[in-house]
């Protein structure tokens, strides 16, 4: 049975762990992809290799919070050596995505330290080595924007709506923050979306590459769970790890170095998952690739702007 935006579809992923920040301790989850009402304003939910960083402040449209800022790093930095981990999914709890900073906290703690902890979040999730997609209902503005640009992937429902509106409160957006949507979406689009600070439709941010793909609330649902499953369950980790590493280099910097391949070459050829690859295409089943970086301790995060 479809369900509607913002709520999970029965069965997807199946049962996992919900690892809640704040005051509430560990609990295990039979339907990890709705948080409980005790989760605190930032979760985590595990299942079937898939992480689920969730927004849960919905009574807010989840607008992030300092300490929100603060843990979104603090869980992608675990993530990133969790070895069960294969795929992380951000997205909003209720009805929204994110509606943005959450503006009553700007006045505390001092200015360099919100943006230390503002930036520090977006590194984190745009240099999370393992593949990671945004799932986007309702509002995606501001800090929410992005956060979800920092991601690899986007998937929306028809109920989004996107905006980048520091030109509403007179604010200069970071300089992080503009390099990358300049990548994603253009020098044109970037400055229509900053200068007006207007609230686009999901239609329209399809049409100029803020988002990958776009369905209907209960197709949305149902197109996050296949495709998690099929980046978490069918497909080589250790492609995606190197097809990341290399399409990143060549966004930022331009070239992918020849040493970046090497370097995989040869952890690929040390792996299980290029024979079972061939033996599964041969005997026309779904491949059961096995490779992870549980072991692997040269596997970090991509450099920060300022390694480049």
């Amino acid at each position: 049975m479809p369900s509607v935006a913002g709520e999970p579809a029965p069965g997807a992923y199946g049962e996992g762990t919900l690892r809640c920040f704040g005051p509430a301790a560990t609990v295990q989850c039979v339907h990890p992809h709705a948080p409980p009402d005790d989760a605190g304003d930032l979760a985590v939910s595990t299942a079937e290799g898939v992480a689920t960083l969730w927004f849960n402040r919905p009574d807010k449209r989840n607008a992030i919070t300092y300490d929100m800022w603060r843990g979104i790093a603090d869980s992608c930095r675990r993530l990133a050596t969790d070895p069960t981990v294969r795929l992380l999914v951000v997205r909003g709890g209720g009805d929204h995505f994110s509606a943005g900073a959450d503006i009553s906290g700007l006045g505390e703690p001092a200015p360099a330290d919100y943006r230390a902890a503002n930036e520090a979040a977006h590194d984190a999730i745009a240099s999370f080595p393992k593949p990671t997609l945004a799932f986007i209902t309702g509002a995606c503005v501001g800090g929410g924007a992005q956060i979800a640009i920092a991601c690899d992937l986007r998937v929306a429902d028809s109920t989004s709506r996107f905006g980048i509106t520091p030109a509403r409160l007179g604010i200069v957006y970071p300089a992080f923050a503009v390099e990358r949507t300049v990548r994603l979406i253009g020098p044109s689009s970037t400055k229509h979306l900053l200068y007006s600070a207007e609230i686009i439709d999901a239609a329209r941010a399809l049409r100029i590459g803020l988002i990958d793909e776009l369905h209907e609330p209960g197709a949305a649902i149902q197109r996050l769970s296949e495709l998690a499953s099929l980046l978490a369950d069918q497909r080589s980790l250790v492609t995606q790890m190197s097809s990341k590493e290399m399409v990143d280099a060549v966004a930022g910097t331009g070239p992918a170095s020849i040493e970046i391949e090497r370097r995989w070459t040869e952890k690929a050829g040390a792996a299980a998952d290029r024979a079972e690859g061939v033996a599964a295409f041969l005997e026309r089943r779904t491949p059961r690739f096995t490779w992870t970086n549980a072991s692997d301790d040269t596997i970090t995060t991509h450099p920060s702007r300022e390694d480049r």
